[in-house]
């Protein structure tokens, strides 16, 4: 790996936990807000930003107040939703579809974190599935103009 792909994974991974830890209260219950997911769209621009975007949820789930819990399902689902849209890119054109999908591919598997939220505080599967989904569409979606327009000023395709 490159030093300019490992500094900018470190940045986006660094950016990710301070994003989080400023609003813990919204990044670990069964309603989720958080707010730094919106650099998952990352991946849609160069699929190199996975490891900085998995850094940080490891790093910010170590944080996390459901300890093993968050490390294994909040980084496997962010790694199984990343290769899901870097796979798809070669079947989606254009980086606004993509998005598009990289938000619903974040939002369904979101059943994920209603599992282990089920398992670890034994809330209700379908009803924590609904809740933590909403919470994640609307931040990815929210996220969408926001990445678009800083890939007018970033390029972040050729970024890292």
């Amino acid at each position: 790996m490159k030093i300019k792909t490992m500094a900018i994974s470190g940045i986006i991974a660094a950016l990710y936990v301070a994003v989080s830890l400023l609003i813990a209260p919204l990044a670990y219950a069964a309603i989720q807000f958080r707010i730094p997911e919106v650099f998952n769209h990352l991946v849609v621009f160069n699929k190199k930003f996975i490891f900085g975007i998995v850094l940080g949820v490891f790093v910010t789930n170590l944080f996390s107040p459901l300890g093993m819990y968050d490390l294994f399902f909040g980084v496997s689902q962010s790694i199984l939703a990343l290769s899901i849209t870097i796979f798809s890119a070669k079947f989606i054109a254009g980086i606004f579809k993509r998005m598009v999908f990289n938000t619903l591919v974040f939002t369904f598997t979101m059943f994920i974190i209603a599992f282990e939220l089920n398992l670890a505080l034994e809330l209700p599967f379908l009803l924590t599935w609904l809740t933590v989904a909403i919470g994640e569409f609307v931040v990815m979606t929210i996220g969408i103009p926001i990445m678009i327009a800083l890939n007018k000023r970033l390029n972040f395709e050729k970024l890292i």
